[in-house]
């Protein structure tokens, strides 16, 4: 809390049990400021606060824009913040990556709390796994959670969920991720598996057999039509998926996503929600040519775009608050390349979140019920994707 207009106070506390070791608390707190030089311990007595003790933290600089908060979701992992950072764009998704610029947005990300990184073999067929894995040696470990996918390697290459291909690409994404273990492996997108039983009783087991050895921690699937997870959660005893990533369903245009969260938490898997923007459909520009929406969709998405202008706003900027504000969602995933995109994301989380002033929270909340009723007689329209009758 603010004790002054130039000197911030941060209060950590500790267990009872807790030792006396100033010094270790002192270089933890460092590490969870963005600027931990301005920081010092300036008082150095423990206090009885709430049946804990506690250490004050000063600054003589204002403080910085607060961590994106993170909990414990995995048992074997650290506490992983609520906003993921996709790879997707180091892999050529829109054109070819600056490296420094990557690397650094990769370090800035991190040091604001996001601290999981999801990438895939078929993004930039391992270009993506590549690039990320060389940023990733600047952080710890320890305090990192990296997952990619299995089933998809390259564009105009068919998909192969076989046991022999899942166990071969999990060992090629160790080596162009330069690491021992991977935390999460996603079957990728398994619409596109010739029969969905191949995920269950082959690709499945196989992902466990590389569990078993060490090579991943955690299992999961992504894709996007919504019954696939249900096809196979159904199917699997609870504990087998670990966690599920859904893109393109929890956005201004289609929210359904929703409509199986709780039904996930019984299910006791992580969620994991991506695109905010439906795949560039709900942004400042119009919607790309190759968009598969339905022509209605993209009329509305255009609609909504211009009227955000008139009034002084953004429509990404509206997509990002209302993608974040879905309760139930585990980690939500931004595709950021670049450290200007990492504090422009982040920051209109926090706004979202209120962890700081949002100046326009008036004016996008008057245009967000605009653009519900623009979107509300396409509402929920999605595209086919994968192969359609692989569900025996």
């Amino acid at each position: 809390h603010g004790s002054g207009p130039s000197t911030t106070l941060l209060h950590f506390y500790l267990p009872q049990r807790a030792s006396g070791d100033f010094e270790t608390l002192r270089r933890f707190a460092s590490h969870s400021l963005r600027h931990p030089r301005s920081f010092s311990i300036c008082t150095a007595q423990a206090q009885r606060h709430s049946r804990q003790e506690f250490l004050t933290i000063s600054s003589s600089t204002a403080m910085s824009a607060p961590r994106i908060p993170s909990k414990k979701l995995f048992e074997d992992a650290p506490p992983i913040g609520a906003v993921g950072m996709g790879s997707s764009q180091f892999g050529h998704a829109y054109g070819s990556p600056d490296d420094k610029k990557a690397m650094a947005a990769i370090k800035l990300a991190f040091d604001n709390g996001v601290n999981f990184f999801d990438v895939a073999p078929f993004y930039g067929a391992g270009d993506a796994e590549r690039l990320l894995g060389r940023g990733l040696q600047q952080l710890p470990r320890d305090q990192i959670f990296v997952g990619t996918k299995v089933g998809k390697y390259k564009p105009g290459e068919p998909e192969d969920f076989s046991a022999e291909r899942v166990k071969r690409s999990v060992r090629e994404s160790l080596d162009r991720l330069q690491l021992s273990y991977l935390d999460l492996v996603h079957c990728h997108d398994i619409e596109s598996a010739v029969d969905m039983q191949q995920i269950i009783k082959e690709t499945i087991p196989a992902l466990q057999e590389l569990k078993k050895e060490g090579l991943i921690r955690h299992i999961g699937i992504t894709g996007l039509p919504l019954d696939i997870y249900t096809y196979i959660l159904d199917r699997v005893p609870v504990g087998t998926i670990d966690a599920i990533l859904s893109y393109c369903h929890n956005n201004l245009a289609d929210n359904t996503l929703t409509s199986l969260l709780d039904y996930f938490h019984e299910k006791k898997v992580v969620v994991i929600s991506a695109s905010f923007s439906s795949m560039g459909l709900l942004t400042s520009r119009d919607p790309p040519s190759w968009h598969p929406a339905a022509p209605e969709v993209k009329e509305a998405a255009v609609k909504s775009k211009n009227m955000c202008k008139e009034k002084g706003t953004d429509l990404a900027r509206i997509a990002i608050k209302h993608f974040v504000n879905t309760k139930g969602v585990d980690i939500h995933l931004f595709g950021m390349a670049t450290p200007d995109e990492v504090e422009e994301d982040l920051k209109i989380v926090r706004e979202a979140w209120g962890l700081i002033p949002d100046e326009k929270a008036d004016t996008d909340n008057a245009v967000w019920d605009e653009i519900k009723q623009v979107f509300e007689p396409v509402k929920d329209k999605t595209w086919p994707t994968g192969r359609q009758n692989n569900r025996t």
